[in-house]
């Protein structure tokens, strides 16, 4: 079997792909959202295992797993963009693919449109409490038990839907490029 593998094509293919820094980007900031995911389940393991079998809770694990679960939902927002696994009705689109590809390509670069004015929206509505929240020293948590600064949460909610907004809009200027030419008639 080993002998059927051609490794020169195989080497070629690899090093013909281009580079694309905002997947890379995307890519990247997902990895980390994913390690995040891990240490908070270790952390959570860890919180029921002192819990149950040593009578030592982990204090503030419900604090920091509630605003974690946000963080990582943005921090993985832009990744799930650029490789197009946003939730949608692919039966439709598929369709037209076949039956109309303008039209098709034109509902793909609507889609990416409203997918980034979507984003936006969030990220700017999330620049003032974010301001506020840096500004204001605010923290969650109980006070003189545990407390941990809001800002780095509210930071990574601008910062996610940001990123998902420029994928987004990036993704509409390959649709829009990727138009087929009409056929004259």
């Amino acid at each position: 079997m080993a002998d059927e593998i051609d490794l020169d094509v195989l080497k070629t293919r690899a090093f013909s792909r281009r580079i694309d820094p905002l997947g890379q980007l995307t890519h990247g900031v997902a990895a980390f959202g994913t390690a995040w995911t891990f240490l908070l389940m270790a952390l959570i393991v860890a919180d029921v295992v002192g819990r149950s079998f040593l009578s030592m809770p982990i204090t503030g694990v419900a604090e920091v797993a509630a605003h974690s679960i946000v963080a990582i939902v943005f921090l993985q927002l832009a990744s799930t963009v650029h490789a197009k696994r946003m939730t949608r009705a692919d039966f439709l689109i598929e369709r037209l693919h076949r039956a109309t590809p303008r039209l098709a390509r034109v509902l793909e670069a609507l889609f990416c449109l409203a997918g980034a004015g979507m984003c936006v929206i969030i990220a700017y509505a999330g620049v003032k409490p974010l301001v506020n929240a840096y500004t204001s020293n605010e923290f969650f948590g109980v006070r003189g038990v545990f407390t941990i600064a809001t800002w780095p949460f509210r930071a990574i909610i601008v910062g996610g839907a940001g990123l998902a907004a420029v994928v987004f809009l990036a993704q509409c200027v390959q649709e829009l490029a990727r138009l087929p030419a009409r056929t004259g008639r």
